[in-house]
């Protein structure tokens, strides 16, 4: 079972963080939070089990074990959102009303694939001390993690199943199509992964953030507060 923190009440707000990261990157978001809110550690991230396979409706189908059967609003990041459209199809028994997916890469070369493919066959590296784990796992992230780390025989690891990276490219078209909840596009403004013209491909008025880069739950936590709370 995955690993969970829930906290408030009200509606609830499911948060799913990108690839590498775990379910602290969104503290600042749910601090203050006015309604309730539910955030797992993706399977093979932070302090949930890894999983024999990795693929977008596994993960999707592991995250579904831990929502409550009511209407809910999901929110995922890079990974984390692609995750959320797949719930959002409605496959899962999730009832998802409202998702929102935060700097999805819409884009992939090949190149790009077998390099992440590459990185799923390599083996986890050891670290002699938790601090170095620690500053590579925040690396591989994008941001600052302190739980993405597990102790092992001769030192420390990050706590990412690197398999995760083979998880391939993903049929967005497909997914928003079959998505029977309202599906918003968002990324910041200088987010190199998903520029406005990439997710126009996708939806016709994707939301910009003004100022912010990929991590834009962790670089300006108000402005998605802001864009959640503001949705129609």
């Amino acid at each position: 079972m995955l690993h969970v923190e829930r906290g408030g009440n009200g509606p609830l707000l499911v948060l799913l963080h990108g690839l590498g990261a775990t379910g602290e990157v969104w503290r600042d978001v749910v601090r203050d939070w006015p309604g309730s809110w539910l955030v797992p550690d993706l399977p093979g991230h932070g302090r949930s089990p890894r999983i024999e396979r990795y693929s977008f409706g596994s993960l999707a189908a592991e995250v579904a074990r831990v929502v409550p059967r009511e209407p809910v609003t999901v929110v995922g990041h890079s990974l984390g959102g692609v995750v959320g459209l797949a719930l959002a199809s409605g496959w899962f028994g999730v009832d998802v009303t409202t998702c929102v997916g935060v700097g999805i890469k819409v884009r992939w070369t090949d190149e790009e694939l077998e390099k992440a493919a590459a990185l799923a066959a390599r083996p986890a590296k050891v670290f002699p001390t938790r601090e170095e784990a620690v500053e590579r796992a925040s690396r591989t992230a994008g941001v600052p993690i302190e739980h993405g780390v597990s102790e092992v025989d001769g030192g420390w690891t990050t706590a990412l199943d690197v398999r995760a990276f083979g998880v391939g490219r993903p049929d967005l078209p497909g997914l928003i199509m079959a998505a029977k909840a309202r599906v918003v596009l968002a990324a910041g403004e200088n987010d190199p992964m998903s520029p406005r013209e990439h997710l126009e491909e996708l939806v016709p008025a994707p939301v910009v953030l003004p100022g912010a880069g990929h991590n834009v739950h962790v670089e300006s936590p108000s402005s998605l507060r802001l864009l959640l709370t503001e949705r129609p």
